[in-house]
């Protein structure tokens, strides 16, 4: 797969680096989408099924609300990476993660199909930043308010899957964590 550096202060939103701290800095970030699906697909399937719609606490995700925001969250990033890789400038609006969730109808979904629409998405991800040339990984746009590279979408992308997968194993699993 292709190596992507990681991206330097200035291409990325602060809030970000929470993200983009998470991936190891070889450059290898698509191999890590890729074993993060791995991961995260055998981790939920090992999860209690009686676990996967009930919230952890009163006003919080449920682990099936949690894949489903991952998948929002990954097509978004994606569709940016793709508008500035082609030399888009138009300023992109942000999205509000919590108004999305309770449309998602995430918890009425079975696990199989929630994970083969992550799968789908994340092969349609790693071709994309495959895709794209040395010069297209330096673009940036605004999205949100915020500068970001296209590099820099990947990690976002990458480091926001292995956040949420650490917070599903605290706070559902604190003895797994």
């Amino acid at each position: 797969m292709k190596h992507i550096p990681k991206p330097a202060a200035g291409e990325y939103a602060p809030y970000t680096l929470m993200y983009i701290d998470l991936v190891p800095n070889d450059g290898q970030v698509l191999q890590h989408l890729q074993t993060s699906l791995a991961d995260i697909t055998d981790f939920v399937r090992s999860c209690p099924a009686d676990r996967l719609d009930v919230p952890h606490a009163p006003g919080e995700w449920t682990i099936k609300e949690i894949l489903v925001h991952i998948i929002d969250d990954e097509r978004i990033y994606c569709y940016r990476a793709l508008r500035y890789a082609r030399g888009d400038s138009t300023e992109l609006p942000g999205f509000e993660q919590d108004d999305y969730v309770p449309y998602s109808n995430a918890n009425a979904r079975s696990l199989d199909s929630i994970l083969d629409e992550l799968t789908a998405v994340r092969h349609a991800t790693i071709a994309f930043f495959n895709s794209v040339d040395d010069d297209a990984l330096l673009r940036r746009g605004v999205g949100s308010g915020n500068i970001m590279s296209v590099r820099a979408a990947a990690y976002h992308i990458a480091g926001h899957e292995m956040h949420h997968l650490q917070s599903i194993k605290q706070n559902y699993f604190p003895d797994f964590a």
